[in-house]
């Protein structure tokens, strides 16, 4: 290694107090202290030697340096203007690690990432879902997204039809991926100690896994059918403004029983659903 590890307790308060840094709860920021958590990602993420990998939000480096020693091509995406100055000096060295200071909601990840790629993240919880949906609806060559994210979020990514956390995110990531969970981290892995425990997801994403005449519209079904969960399929997509004739037509078509409710519904049923809508 280039450098000391930064996946320990010792090495992540010298380079918070040599840069004079704090965690920003405003960025979610919790800083990964266990070098076997590490090793377990860089190895749910099946790195080869010169592979591509846009990571998100790498702090001080600690994930980066794993994915680095391991022979990805990282470019990490950080929003803190703060860390550009300490990511060069803890990753100096690294030739095959390009840093972009922005925000990844708003950077043209089209134009950065232009041969497929993977993706692996740490990901601020409070913005998890957002970013998620993002690198998936966009029409982007990712192979493979490994994300730590609360597990509580992990449970509805991976969620099945007719349970009570199966929702749209559940549809929306199980469309483009196969998703499982890979393993649980503790509170203890982190500083400062998050209040909940994690989950590292691993989506290996298929392209044209699902086949639908317009994505945005089906998301936007998917979206509409969840918007109020208590009510029917019928209802909820009434209340969000389609014609209530025109969604009893669609639903039978597609043979589904219009007082079931939306977490009843497989993926392939959605797609009946939303065909027959456009």
């Amino acid at each position: 290694m280039l450098h000391p590890q930064i996946a320990s307790v010792a090495a992540t308060k010298h380079i918070l107090k040599k840069f004079n840094l704090r965690a920003s709860k405003k960025l979610g920021q919790n800083f990964l202290i266990d070098s076997e958590v590490v090793r377990k990602i860089v190895e749910a993420a099946e790195i080869s030697h010169g592979e591509e990998v846009l990571e998100i939000g790498p702090g001080i480096g600690t994930l980066t340096q794993g994915l680095l020693e391991a022979g990805a091509k990282v470019t990490a995406v950080e929003l803190d203007k703060k860390l550009p100055a300490v990511l060069s000096e803890t990753l100096e060295g690294y030739e095959n690690f390009r840093l972009i200071q922005g925000d990844i909601l708003k950077v043209d990840l089209s134009e950065l990432m232009t041969n497929s790629f993977k993706v692996v993240a740490n990901l601020p919880y409070y913005i998890t879902t957002q970013i998620l949906l993002t690198l998936l609806e966009k029409k982007l060559p990712i192979t493979k997204i490994v994300t730590m994210v609360q597990k509580e979020v992990a449970e509805r990514m991976t969620a099945q039809p007719c349970s009570k956390i199966y929702g749209a995110m559940s549809v929306a990531v199980q469309f483009r991926s196969d998703a499982e969970i890979s393993f649980d981290v503790e509170p203890s892995a982190f500083l400062p100690r998050p209040e909940v425990t994690s989950s590292v997801v691993v989506c290996n994403v298929k392209e044209s896994k699902y086949n639908v005449s317009d994505e945005e519209f089906f998301i936007k079904v998917v979206r509409s059918s969840f918007g109020q969960r208590r009510k029917t399929i019928l209802n909820s997509l009434t209340g969000a403004g389609f014609l209530r004739e025109k969604v009893l037509q669609s639903l039978e078509n597609a043979e589904i029983n219009f007082e079931r409710r939306a977490e009843t519904l497989t993926i392939e049923e959605f797609i009946k659903l939303a065909e027959n809508l456009h």
